[in-house]
């Protein structure tokens, strides 16, 4: 066992690894094998005659390609391109969280000129915005 743990710790050093993309995609995998799985399972029981070939393929595709890609990712030595995937991909999640906790008091608008995102507090009708990032002002409809 221990000559195995150093072979692994060998080939993954350099590699990117896991993160939580990575883990985001596992799991959108063990879903989409184990609903295909059951779905599958229960059409051949009440529908025995029905054939899934034209689900089958597609749903194999996806997850073999989903598979892959997660291999790629935790394989791969561009550990700066990885991690700017993953940054993207947390900061798409954690600006939507964001957008539904603020929901009732904030609104988020996006500055045409440099596209920051800014927070505003919700109020009706036409307000004048200044963007902190570029100093554009523009008009936004409440």
């Amino acid at each position: 066992m221990a000559k195995f743990k150093a072979w692994l710790y060998r080939l993954m050093y350099g590699r990117y690894g896991t993160d939580k993309l990575g883990n985001v995609m596992l799991i959108a995998y063990l879903v989409i094998v184990v609903t295909h799985t059951l779905t599958s399972l229960v059409f051949n029981i009440f529908v025995p005659t029905f054939n899934t070939l034209w689900i089958d393929l597609p749903v194999y595709a996806v997850s073999l390609a989903l598979v892959f890609f997660i291999c790629y990712r935790m394989f791969s030595k561009n550990i700066a391109k990885r991690r700017r995937e993953n940054e993207k991909f947390c900061n798409f999640f954690s600006l939507q969280k964001n957008k539904f906790r603020d929901r009732k008091t904030h609104v988020y608008r996006k500055c045409p000129s440099c596209k920051a995102v800014l927070r505003l507090p919700r109020a009706k009708g036409k307000h004048s915005v200044v963007c902190p990032r570029c100093k554009n002002r523009f008009t936004t409809h409440g």
